[in-house]
């Protein structure tokens, strides 16, 4: 009888510890700078990102809320020295919410597995399951959105 209460403690011990661990995990996720995604505000009608803030060459994750409603996007610089940015969505897969994630210098659609050239993403490579082009302007010090342009992507999330 000894023996099967210890066992049940253990088990109990045991299923705490992990439900401890994945809420600490859930948590940390929703702490500002602990998730995918960076929350970014619009002034004067666009969004500013600083352009040494992307261009190490790895994929910047960022949201804007609209009504309640995040639209996500991304930011990666190529291997062609621009950077490029696109909702994390496309046109095939956005309804089941995956987005992408970079593989070198490729991004990877974390719903359908496809690969796409970072170099290639932009308003020529739209349509299909290509992340969807975002049009920004960018100068030497920033990258700049448009609130209205931010807006159309809406439809994908």
């Amino acid at each position: 009888m000894v023996q099967s209460s210890t066992k049940a403690c253990k088990t109990f011990l045991l299923v705490a510890i992990a439900l401890v661990a994945m809420a600490t995990v859930a948590f940390a996720f929703s702490l500002p700078g602990m998730g995918k995604y960076e929350k970014v505000k619009p002034a004067g009608g666009s969004v500013t990102i600083p352009v040494d803030k992307v261009s190490d060459g790895k994929a910047h994750y960022y949201k804007f809320t609209d009504a309640g409603k995040e639209i996500n996007f991304f930011i990666v610089k190529g291997n062609d020295g621009q950077l490029h940015v696109a909702f994390d969505a496309c046109d095939v897969c956005y309804r089941e919410k995956k987005g992408y994630e970079q593989a070198g210098d490729k991004m990877n659609c974390l719903n359908c597995n496809q690969k796409f050239a970072i170099n290639r993403i932009g308003a020529a490579s739209a349509g299909g399951c290509n992340p969807s082009h975002l049009p920004a302007k960018i100068d030497g010090s920033k990258v700049t959105i448009s609130v209205n342009d931010l807006k159309t992507g809406a439809r994908f999330f």
